[in-house]
C-alpha cells in the first residue's frame, strides 16, 4: 500500500468512526445535538481534521442520515429479505426491527425516530432528506404487503397503505415504551402477529406465538 493509499484508508476509517458516533449520539440528542466539536472530543481527534470531511454542521447531519440509512438496511432490512416473499417476509421485517431496538444497537433506540420528531414542521435540506428516507421505509412495508396480496397470502381487499401504517405504528410504540414497559417489544410483536394471522389466508405460514 502506498503512502497515499494508507492516508486514504485512515481517512475512511476516521470518517466511518465519526459517523458511527454521530448516529449513536443523534439517537439520543437528535440531529440538532450533533456538532463537530463534540464528536472530536468524544473520539479524541482534532476538530480541524473533521472539517476535512464535512465543512458544516448540515453536511455532517446529511452524512449521518445516509450512514443511519445504511445501518438500517444492513441490520433490519437485509435479514428480513432472506425470508420467503409474502406474509413471512413482511412479519420478518417487523421482527427484525424489534430486534434492532431490543439489542440496543443505538443508545437512544432509533436514529430515525429521534430525528423525525425533531424535524416535524421544519424546512431545509436535512428535513427533506429525512422525509425521503422515511418514505422509503413506508414504501418497503407497503410493497411487502402488496406482494403478500399478489401471492394470495393476504386477502385482495387489504389496503397496503393502511396495513403498513399499522405495522409501523406498532414498531414506533415498542420503541417509545421500551424504557417504561419491559414487554413492549413482545407486545408489539404479538399485536402484529395476531393482526396478520387474522388476515392470512393460511395462518400456518406464521408462528403461533
Amino acid at each position: 500500500m502506498t503512502g497515499t493509499d494508507g492516508r486514504l484508508a485512515r481517512g475512511e476509517r476516521t470518517r466511518a468512526a465519526v459517523l458511527d458516533a454521530a448516529v449513536a449520539l443523534a439517537s439520543r440528542a437528535g440531529l440538532d445535538g450533533l456538532s463537530l466539536g463534540q464528536l472530536a472530543d468524544l473520539l479524541h481527534v482534532s476538530k480541524s481534521g473533521l472539517f476535512a470531511h464535512w465543512s458544516s454542521k448540515e453536511e455532517l447531519q446529511l452524512a449521518a442520515i445516509e450512514h443511519a440509512r445504511e445501518q438500517w438496511a444492513r441490520r433490519v432490512v437485509a435479514p428480513a429479505l432472506e425470508h420467503p416473499r409474502g406474509i413471512r417476509r413482511l412479519f420478518a421485517l417487523h421482527e427484525s426491527r424489534l430486534a434492532f431496538y431490543s439489542d440496543r444497537v443505538l443508545p437512544g433506540g432509533c436514529f430515525f425516530a429521534s430525528a423525525e420528531f425533531e424535524s416535524t414542521g421544519r424546512a431545509g435540506a436535512v428535513p427533506d432528506r429525512l422525509a425521503v428516507v422515511l418514505g422509503e421505509w413506508i414504501t418497503l412495508l407497503e410493497r411487502l404487503v402488496t406482494e403478500a396480496v399478489e401471492l394470495g397470502e393476504l386477502p385482495a381487499d387489504v389496503v397496503p397503505r393502511r396495513l403498513a401504517f399499522e405495522i409501523d405504528a406498532a414498531g414506533v410504540a415498542a420503541l417509545l415504551h421500551s424504557s417504561l414497559l419491559a414487554r413492549s417489544a413482545d407486545d408489539a410483536r404479538q399485536a402484529v402477529l395476531a393482526r396478520l394471522r387474522g388476515l392470512a389466508t393460511d395462518p400456518g405460514l406464521l408462528p403461533y406465538e
